[in-house]
């Protein structure tokens, strides 16, 4: 088996692209939720959103034409891109066929879906114009990843809703230390959608105005787009060419609560066997956890239950690990956040710096641990936990840990 490594990071997101920009931003608790400016929400009760602004897509397709893919395909692409180019990879000199791209998302590309709706109820048009049919299926967004940078490796999709980023790098994980490819683009992307505002605000799950995870008066997630692709490869390899190691990966631990389509279970009994796997598949124990990145959406609900399957996995030590939600920055990227995370994570151990969870003013009672309010922290953490936790009761947990460790 072998070890694997994560050498190159590339993301787009609602404050920033780049490693750089993005780390500088989360670390100083800024915000990119604001009024949504994609589509009119004065249909809905809510009216916040956290978008990728001021994007441009055509410098990042060389292959195709960035206008005949959906914009999760286009995020993918430009995060991709930058993936590489932060691994200082030369692609030219490698076996393509040895180098795969493993992707998650929730929605794959609605917007042609909501075209497609917009025409028909202004033309009264019934069939399925012919040109969104090649476009909309979410496995996509993987291949046009494949197509752009000419890799012939595995391709796949892994659509596992909120959780699809971490389902994505274990499995781009598991085929490097396998030894079945030698380099995988892995990560998660999602587009701002009509279709996703509409479900989260008929469920009455959107905050009326900021996302305040693990917060007593928290009032609701807010929906939000981007994309992250993490370089993944053996850690010979890695050292070989001299790369820069931000974070080996140690395992990861996928769970189904088997309990609700929408609920999780209110004991945490998924969350809590998600990440006992990963730990157990990483070797390591609950004594060795630093931090903690939370799926912390600012739900009344998943907060509470995720605060529980911690304290009941941790015990004692629970109060002690710093947990924090970045998606009180960010919003909710969908299939997205998780890869988006996992940069996060990274970056914690490169850098020995922890984001904060921001807009939280007031102790919940039944979220009594340290969730790292409002300023980043110092702590130099080994060992984190990246959690996600999607519709359909999917759990992914993913361990990563500081090279050397």
């Amino acid at each position: 088996m072998h070890r694997v490594v994560i050498t190159g990071l590339g993301l787009l997101t609602p404050i920033g692209f780049g490693k750089e920009v993005f780390w500088k931003a989360l670390t100083a608790g800024t915000s990119g939720i604001a009024p949504v400016t994609a589509f009119d929400t004065s249909p809905f009760p809510a009216h916040l959103g956290a978008e990728v602004k001021n994007f441009n897509p055509a410098p990042c397709f060389r292959k195709s034409s960035p206008e005949q893919v959906g914009r999760a395909s286009q995020l993918a692409v430009a995060a991709a891109r930058m993936s590489v180019e932060d691994a200082a990879i030369n692609l030219e000199s490698l076996n393509r066929s040895r180098v795969g791209v493993s992707m998650g998302t929730t929605s794959g590309e609605p917007l042609f879906v909501e075209q497609y709706n917009d025409i028909r109820k202004a033309e009264g048009l019934e069939a399925v114009p012919g040109e969104i049919m090649p476009r909309y299926p979410c496995n996509v967004i993987p291949s046009n990843i494949a197509i752009e940078l000419d890799l012939h490796g595995p391709c796949l999709m892994i659509p596992t809703a909120c959780a699809a980023g971490n389902y994505a790098i274990g499995y781009g994980f598991d085929l490097i230390r396998m030894g079945r490819t030698d380099l995988m683009l892995a990560g998660g992307a999602d587009a701002f959608s009509r279709i996703t505002y509409m479900g989260f605000a008929r469920l009455g799950a959107i905050a009326p105005e900021r996302c305040q995870p693990f917060d007593k008066n928290r009032k609701g997630m807010v929906p939000g787009e981007g994309a992250a692709v993490l370089v993944l490869e053996a850690l010979e390899a890695a050292r070989a060419r001299g790369a820069r190691i931000y974070a080996e990966v140690l395992g990861y631990g996928l769970s189904c609560d088997a309990h609700h389509m929408t609920a999780a279970h209110p004991e945490g009994d998924g969350a809590i066997r998600a990440m006992t796997l990963a730990l157990r598949e990483s070797d390591m124990t609950i004594a060795d956890v630093d931090y903690i990145s939370a799926h912390g959406t600012g739900t009344p609900t998943n907060d509470r239950v995720e605060s529980i399957a911690v304290q009941r996995l941790f015990g004692d030590r629970a109060g002690k690990i710093p947990i924090s939600s970045i998606k009180s920055m960010i919003g909710h990227t969908m299939g997205a956040a998780s890869a988006i995370e996992a940069v996060a994570c990274a970056l914690a151990v490169d850098t020995g710096t922890i984001p904060p969870t921001i807009n939280y003013e007031e102790p919940d009672p039944e979220c009594n641990l340290d969730y790292v309010p409002n300023h980043a922290r110092q702590t130099h953490p080994r060992v984190v936990l990246n959690n996600a936790y999607a519709f359909g009761g999917n759990n992914a947990s993913l361990c990563l840990a500081r090279y050397p460790g």
